[in-house]
């Protein structure tokens, strides 16, 4: 039996459709959204654009004072991860049940040191016990990441209080919302000396390490990392093992930070 005309160009045009609608449709993969403290942006941006290489998925960052974004994650802020500077507020979050159970992990370790400007020429700096830290000021500035709240900050004024200079220089403070602020202060001459993690120092041309405060002079700096209990990204917990694995060590290695064995905190 012969075909109509219009018939038989309905059954070519099937045809010809037909493998469209054979193909699979590829999902859209949201971009993990990590919320990190200041300090790990060079570290951290240079792992995620390595990992986003190979998944093929985006990594938004976001980077604060560790106090800030546990604020804005309990807030409702979306986010898929979290990494702290301190364990004070990675506890803060699992406290508020905002962590995925069994995420958590103590992921590096880091230093806190004493900077000066580039041009600075009054050689280093032996922090030991009543060390002369106002003297050294010369009538200028502290500059501190916020001292009740960052964890760079605290570490520092514990460091301080321990050994015995923080009387003499806290009056003299130039505090700062986050570590980062800190270092620019310190950067742009505004003032003589400042209190920063090592890999800070280390990210800054304008800055020098005049002396690396004694590890028994502060609590040991542990950067915990989890993911948030409402995120609904799969592939978070992906990128949270990438960044404890090999490669992602080697990485904030060479940015100044200590890869800790990625042990769950508790």
């Amino acid at each position: 039996m012969r075909l109509s005309f219009r018939a038989a160009a309905a059954a070519i045009a099937f045809l010809f459709a037909a493998p469209l609608f054979s193909l699979p449709v590829q999902a859209q993969t949201e971009p993990v959204v990590v919320f990190a403290a200041a300090s790990l942006k060079n570290a951290l941006d240079e792992a995620a654009q390595t990992w986003a290489k190979k998944s093929g998925i985006e990594v938004k960052l976001s980077y604060a004072a560790s106090s800030a974004l546990a604020k804005q994650i309990e807030a409702g802020a979306p986010a898929d991860i979290f990494i702290s500077a301190d364990l004070d507020w990675m506890d803060y979050a699992e406290t508020k049940k905002l962590l995925r159970a069994g995420t958590r992990i103590n992921l590096l370790g880091n230093s806190i040191v004493l900077i000066a400007n580039k041009d600075w020429n009054k050689g280093g700096v032996k922090i030991s016990a009543n060390f002369p830290l106002a003297e050294l000021l010369s009538g200028g500035r502290l500059a501190m990441a916020d001292t009740a709240a960052v964890p760079a900050g605290k570490y520092g004024k514990e460091a301080l209080e321990k050994l015995g200079v923080w009387n003499s220089v806290s009056g003299k403070l130039a505090q700062a919302e986050n570590v980062r602020a800190a270092l620019v202060l310190v950067g742009r001459g505004e003032a003589p000396l400042g209190i920063v993690y090592k890999t800070d120092a280390a990210a800054e041309p304008n800055v020098k390490i005049v002396g690396t405060f004694p590890d028994d002079s502060h609590k040991t700096i542990v950067y915990p990392a989890a993911m948030i209990d409402a995120s609904k990204n799969a592939k978070a917990g992906e990128f949270l093992q990438y960044l404890a694995g090999p490669e992602a060590k080697a990485i904030f290695e060479r940015h100044g930070f200590t890869a800790l064995a990625a042990r769950p905190a508790g």
